[in-house]
């Protein structure tokens, strides 16, 4: 695994650019030369594989540090608090990340042949995010897959291919729970990510949780049974966090209008807004807008 470490090291800090894309569809690379404080973010559905350097990752109550080796996989788009831990401009953290599709899990599966995944997912549905050691076969894979950024000719070709293999030995491998769900659409994890998806799109309005249960294809209890795994969080504790982001968002471009931002996000009430605001950031939305104007930060999903 060394070997594979080093190389994958060198491939990319090589290709790393600012906004983290590459010339491979999907493939992201981050280069991180300093340890900022937790930041908000939100996860994406993604594998990342870190080559050096550290993160911690927070959702709701439950923490997760990955490193050097170490794969983390977000199969539902979260709301998390990251924060870079080893990172430094003479060993920044660098790593790898491939968008995962849930259309590409499910071709998978379908081409799979009868005993070739796992059976069972270790009892319920998994949590959103889950942390592993990386085997040599997936590090290599994914070796091969940056090396064709030197390689344009073959790039079109190959690269399909290799993310195919990459995706493979994540959903055989330890946490292929989490990835197989993702492309049943059936799944626990599916039901979840459909209510995720329309709280997100539907975050400043009031519902039931009733309706989002029916909504999802689950019962009540099941849909907070199942909501809880996969998210650390209620529902209303996830629609709080995603409009608290959005306002602060919107508060980096309107930073005189906390009343307004407060509203639009879905807060009737200026006070209660600005203590959730202050309780989830450290700081009054003011005083938060203007640090975020004059602040630089480093994005803060799961990469690396």
């Amino acid at each position: 695994m060394r070997t594979h470490l080093d190389e994958l090291r060198t491939l990319l800090d090589r290709h790393a650019r600012p906004d983290w894309t590459t010339a491979i569809d999907g493939v992201l690379i981050s280069k991180v030369d300093r340890s900022d404080p937790p930041t908000p973010s939100t996860s994406g559905t993604v594998f990342a594989v870190i080559a050096q350097g550290a993160k911690r990752l927070a959702l709701g109550d439950r923490v997760y540090e990955y490193g050097a080796g170490q794969y983390l996989i977000a199969s539902v788009d979260l709301p998390v608090t990251g924060q870079f831990t080893r990172a430094a401009p003479d060993e920044p953290a660098l790593g790898f990340g491939l968008t995962l599709e849930p259309s590409a899990v499910a071709e998978l599966l379908l081409q799979a042949g009868p005993g070739d995944t796992p059976r069972g997912g270790g009892g319920g549905t998994p949590s959103g995010i889950v942390v592993s050691d990386a085997p040599p076969p997936l590090l290599d894979a994914v070796v091969r897959l940056l090396r064709l950024l030197d390689e344009p000719r073959d790039r079109a070709v190959l690269a399909p291919l290799v993310k195919r293999e990459i995706l493979w030995r994540v959903i055989t491998g330890e946490q292929g729970a989490a990835v197989r769900q993702l492309g049943l659409a059936d799944s626990g994890l599916s039901h979840v990510s459909r209510a995720v998806r329309w709280i997100r799109e539907h975050f400043a309005e009031p519902f039931r949780v009733e309706d989002v249960a029916r909504m999802s294809g689950m019962s009540v209890s099941a849909f907070y049974r199942n909501f809880q795994a996969v998210t650390a969080m209620s529902p209303i504790q996830f629609q709080k966090q995603i409009r608290l982001q959005e306002a602060r968002l919107l508060l980096a471009t309107h930073p005189g209008d906390v009343t307004g931002v407060g509203h639009r996000v879905g807060y009737d009430n200026p006070s209660q807004f600005s203590r959730e605001y202050r309780r989830q950031f450290g700081a009054p939305p003011s005083r938060d807008a203007a640090r975020l104007r004059s602040a630089v930060g480093t994005p803060a999903g799961v990469l690396p």
